[in-house]
């Protein structure tokens, strides 16, 4: 891996340009010369931009130019700003954009591990204030051994695909999917990962100390220090009788009246520091939730720090879909919907990854009434993308091989009702409906989100943690995965990192949260349904001489289109040979298969057919033995004259007219492929 500085992209606040084998990365960071005023969020955007030349490739469609970053590229950008944004300054409002060009792809050398280390090179020499550096790696488990950056070959093998990204001290950053890999395997490859971005992060202190500019200066307005006393000895009793509800709706209702009633008492005394006393409303708010988990171990809820929320699982829930699940955990609901198609229908995919098609779709959506807002519903953004492809991951391990249940697999998990971790109850939703539509799944997989207060040297791991705790903790850490081990994991850090302890003690109570969920989830529906739904097609496999199919398609896809439109089926062909006709009607199928049986029937030596005599010769007759279908042409033998009758025939019309039917066995087939045809030895063994 080589880092330049200092040649491209001269206007932006710092650059880097990664070299990774042949994969080249241009990251970029600007800032906006002046903080946005009025906000209470940090302004990060990071985008990730896929070039299709970086593989050779022209994009597809009519435009040929990029257009909306694809799925792939959303989750890169995902993926590089939750290390990076809990390492810039509190109260920093600077718009901060980071643009991660990928320029060039060697397929053995992920482009989205060089963004991470550019972006931290690019903020490290620039003055933007940052505290940097960060790296990431990519884990394999390759023949039960932990590899860094495993090859495209490793990686058809590995049993393990996780990225970590984190600084010199502590881990930021955790996502990947996994193989059913045991819990001690995977804390293993975190801090295996780790001991590699230690020695990243030493590569780039030179360049820092080198090369960085003089950080700027982040001033952040306060009140004094006897303000905020005042505010305190009012608010904080307030606050903490406010917080204290079960049901997330009443417990906002009460923390705004609260705040209301703090601010209505403070605005005549100090009119023009209201905004940062809101600021420090919300400051103190997450002081006493944070403070009673814990010195009391008391949730705002009044659950126990590993407590689970009430749970409830339905299957069938929807009449015409092939399978459907509701999953309900406390105040979040997810229903959960699945479809099944023939491979065609496989999403057909046009980025710089390897793959070109994936038969697994998982979609995610989060509409606004769900949390009970209202806003525009314009398409998924990246958060409902991100989710959806965690949910996808967890799912993966456990999904039946193409050959076993050739089918293409949509699941849409829509979330009715959210208060905390979504993306797991999705994971739940998937399986009950996944089962309920009757695919043949080797495991069920459960998901819970653990959380994290860290004051010091204390901290307090929190499972299934719902909205508040995840917006005023200190992590989110999401694990899906069947009773055997972990499939899929997504961890984000919101302080500067945490400790083997953390992760190895999240980790085990994931485990047992995971399984608890798991047997409610098996008290409703155990194992998939032997049978699909009524309204599922019906998949019939026949495997057809590849040399036979451009018979079966016709010119143009004449035959195939008539195929189709007389049946009603869905038919698709690979080059291999392998046919799958999918209908819904089990006649229809059958009706199909007749068809295309009838268009590739060869004809056997030694079998004997009811042919019918399509013309006549003075040496003998021409007889169909193979009716043509669909306008192909049928297969015709000859029986020569000598071998219409047991005794002599003088003339062929004297045996047989046009149109007559007749039984006759095949003979020979000659090296030119002519069938020769014998009525006189069907004669002779009816006899017998």
């Amino acid at each position: 891996m080589t880092v330049e500085v200092g040649q491209l992209a001269k206007q932006a606040n710092g650059a880097a340009l990664v070299r990774y084998g042949d994969t080249v990365v241009l990251v970029t960071a600007t800032a906006s010369k002046l903080p946005r005023e009025g906000i209470d969020f940090f302004p990060l955007t990071v985008d990730f931009e896929e070039k299709q030349y970086a593989v050779g490739k022209i994009p597809g469609g009519f435009i040929k130019r990029e257009g909306r970053a694809t799925e792939l590229a959303t989750l890169s950008a995902r993926q590089l700003d939750r290390p990076i944004r809990p390492l810039f300054p509190k109260g920093y409002k600077n718009d901060i954009h980071i643009v991660a060009t990928v320029l060039s792809v060697d397929k053995d050398n992920a482009p989205d591990v060089s963004a991470t280390i550019g972006a931290s090179v690019a903020l490290g020499v620039s003055d933007i204030p940052f505290a940097g550096p960060i790296a990431a790696v990519v884990v394999g488990l390759v023949d039960g051994q932990l590899v860094i950056n495993p090859t495209v070959e490793q990686m058809g093998k590995t049993d393990l695909h996780m990225i970590v990204a984190g600084t010199g001290e502590a881990i930021m950053m955790v996502e990947g999917n996994a193989n059913e890999v045991p819990e001690s395997t995977m804390l293993e490859a975190v801090f295996f990962a780790h001991e590699e971005i230690k020695k990243l992060v030493a590569f780039q202190g030179p360049i820092y100390k080198e090369l960085g500019k003089v950080k700027s200066e982040v001033i952040v307005a306060a009140l004094d220090d006897e303000v905020i006393q005042e505010v305190r000895a009012f608010a904080m009793p307030r606050l903490e009788s406010a917080v204290k509800n079960p049901v997330k709706a009443l417990r906002e209702e009460q923390m705004d009246a609260a705040k209301d009633l703090i601010l209505e008492h403070f605005a005549e005394i100090y009119p023009e520091q209201m905004n940062l006393i809101g600021s420090l409303c919300d400051k103190l708010l997450k002081e006493v939730v944070r403070r009673l988990i814990l010195e009391d171990g008391d949730r705002v809820d009044g659950r126990g720090l590993n407590e689970i929320r009430p749970i409830s699982c339905e299957i069938g829930v929807l009449p015409r879909p092939h399978g459907s699940g509701l999953f309900t955990r406390g105040q979040t609901q997810v229903l959960s919907v699945t479809t099944l198609a023939g491979l065609r229908e496989s999403q057909i995919l046009d980025g710089l990854g390897i793959d070109d098609n994936k038969r697994y779709i998982h979609h995610y959506n989060f509409p606004p009434y769900s949390t009970g807002e209202t806003r525009p519903m314009r398409g998924p953004g990246r958060r409902e993308i991100g989710h959806g492809a965690l949910a996808e991951r967890a799912l993966l391990a456990v999904l039946p091989s193409e050959s076993d249940f050739p089918y293409a697999i949509r699941v849409v998990s829509e979330v009715l009702e959210s208060n905390g971790s979504s993306s797991m109850g999705s994971v739940c939703g998937s399986t009950l409906s996944l089962m309920h539509a009757g695919v043949p799944i080797t495991s069920p997989v459960s998901g819970i989100a653990m959380g994290l207060i860290k004051e010091g040297d204390r901290f307090a791991i929190l499972s299934d943690i719902q909205g508040i705790e995840d917006a005023l903790g200190d992590m989110d850490f999401k694990l899906a995965g069947t009773e055997k081990g972990v499939t899929a994991v997504q961890m984000d850090i919101k302080i500067t990192g945490v400790n083997k302890e953390i992760v190895e003690t999240s980790l085990k109570q994931a485990r047992e949260g995971r399984l608890f969920i798991m047997e409610k989830m098996l008290a409703t529906i155990n194992k998939p349904n032997d049978a699909l739904s009524p309204h599922a097609p019906r998949l019939t496999k026949m495997m057809v001489n590849p040399d036979k199919i451009r018979e079966i398609i016709g010119p143009g896809g004449k035959v195939i289109h008539k195929i189709v439109d007389e049946t009603g089926c869905k038919i698709d062909i690979e080059d291999d040979g392998s046919l799958f006709i999918m209908s819904v009607d089990e006649d229809s199928a059958q009706k199909a298969k007749a068809i295309i049986e009838a268009i590739i029937a060869e004809v056997e030596v030694g079998k004997t057919y009811d042919g019918t005599v399509k013309r006549i010769m003075d040496f003998g007759a021409f007889v169909e033995i193979i009716p043509g279908v669909m306008g192909t042409s049928g297969k015709e033998g000859m029986v020569h004259i000598s071998q219409l009758a047991e005794n002599r025939v003088e003339k062929v019309s004297d045996v047989v007219q046009i149109g007559d039917k007749v039984r006759v066995k095949v003979v020979e087939i000659d090296r030119q492929g002519r069938v020769n045809l014998s009525r006189k030895a069907v004669l002779r063994e009816e006899k017998k």
